[in-house]
């Protein structure tokens, strides 16, 4: 039988004198009045993005859930990140959002302030859902205008992540990854893309795809810089001429055809280049490496620094790796906390997912993480480790309409990509797009 630890069976059994009898339908923001036991049984709606291996561990959790609350059927679905969000949007114009849902730091301000999301406070203040085993800071990312819309599950920072057995293969080195700049970085690209070496099936290697084209990088960069990204007052921090600069930085590799080619990258969604292992390296947020290694069935995959304007000034910040979140229009709201407060909290989910969603934000969870060495989730944590005191700025928190202007700009890169427009016309699209999407 699976273990049943002290705080969650007290938590069941507070349960039970917290449901609510008013199921909160039609987005009351509020729990309405108690009743002492479950109203009967209850089919709630989950949702996240990702791959078959988280799937794999939601299912586990679900079923340790269900356990536990047997009156309480959760049905989850699950799909790439790109097209997830399409899916949340269409739900939400119909306020018709799952009853528990991931959810992106990038996306929270938008559905947040359309009054999409549900107020999470009343049942935090109650202790339904108990984030005694969380740092306070990390919580306030999941909290706008007082109230509670998300609540972090695992935090992350950006990392760059490398293929051994290709780079050996084309027969080169990466950097010291302490003191190297974009420019060395740019110099480990050449020297794989140039190497003509190419994989089993017979697909050229590339040192990586264009880095330029991700908006959380473009962000890294300003940092480095010193220019901060996003005000207080929720405009812009950075002007036409910090694009610009950004995507030069890979003009020359884009003009000699040194990286990853756009249409075969399409072309292998929702993997890429790097978990076919046709591309020396990427950077993504480091709890990528229990998926990368999935999808790659690479188990030697590597996890280095990010490279840097100025030697060893690296600028690195910590981000909700994501949130669980409650759609306003759930009818059932206490249910919906409970299933919330147990993926956040309950030990035995910490040693399921492990670090595959980042390093877990409860205590608890991060305690009952299994760290084999040499394991993903070991690798994980050394980093966060070793990157700690490099982690010097604090959460960028994105204006409204982020989700919107992060697509355009993913648009636009793979459209530089193909060559139909210029770093000039790139930036004056995106401009437009970011002034509609902001005001």
């Amino acid at each position: 039988m699976r273990r049943i630890t002290a705080r969650t069976a007290a938590l069941t059994a507070a349960a039970a004198l917290t449901l609510s009898a008013c199921g909160g339908g039609g987005g009351s923001e509020e729990p309405a009045a108690v009743a002492t036991t479950p109203s009967g049984p209850v089919t709630l709606s989950f949702t996240f993005w990702g791959n078959d291996d988280r799937a794999a561990r939601y299912a586990e959790a679900i079923e340790l859930f269900n356990e536990q609350f047997p009156d309480i059927t959760v049905q989850s679905n699950f799909a790439a990140f790109a097209d997830y969000w399409p899916a949340r949007t269409t739900e939400a114009a119909g306020r018709a959002l799952p009853d528990v849902m991931q959810f992106d730091l990038s996306y929270l301000r938008e559905f947040s302030e359309n009054g999409q999301l549900l107020d999470l406070a009343p049942y935090v203040e109650n202790e339904t859902i108990d984030l005694s085993g969380y740092d306070g800071t990390l919580l306030e990312s999941g909290v706008l205008e007082d109230k509670t819309v998300g609540i972090p599950t695992s935090t992350n920072t950006l990392a760059m992540f490398t293929n051994p057995n290709v780079i050996e293969a084309a027969g080169a080195s990466f950097p010291d990854d302490a003191e190297y700049t974009w420019e060395d970085y740019n110099g480990f690209i050449a020297d794989v893309s140039g190497s003509g070496a190419a994989s089993a099936e017979g697909q050229a290697f590339y040192g990586s795809g264009d880095y330029t084209g991700t908006f959380w990088f473009f962000i890294q960069w300003l940092l480095q810089k010193g220019v901060t990204p996003f005000n207080e007052d929720g405009t812009l921090g950075f002007e036409e001429a910090d694009v610009l600069e950004f995507l030069d930085l890979t003009a020359d590799l884009r003009a000699d055809s040194q990286l990853y080619p756009t249409a075969r990258g399409v072309s292998l969604l929702p993997k890429g280049g790097f978990t076919v292992n046709e591309v020396a390296s990427e950077m993504s947020w480091d709890n990528f490496l229990a998926q990368y290694t999935a999808d790659s069935g690479t188990e030697n995959l590597e996890m280095q620094q990010l490279p840097s304007i100025e030697p060893g000034e690296k600028a690195l910040f910590y981000k909700p790796s994501m949130l669980l979140s409650a759609g306003a229009n759930t009818e059932h709201p206490v249910e919906a906390a409970l299933l919330i407060n147990f993926l956040l909290t309950d030990p035995e989910v910490g040693r399921i997912f492990g670090t595959s969603k980042g390093v877990p934000a409860d205590e608890e969870q991060r305690a009952a993480v299994e760290t084999t060495e040499g394991s993903v989730d070991a690798k994980v944590i050394a980093y966060e480790e070793e990157v700690a005191e490099l982690v010097t700025e604090s959460t960028p928190i994105p204006v409204k309409g982020f989700g919107t202007i992060e697509a355009k700009w993913r648009t636009l890169a793979e459209e530089l990509g193909y060559g139909n427009l210029d770093p000039q016309q790139f930036a004056t699209e995106w401009f437009a797009e970011a002034d509609l999407a902001i005001s």
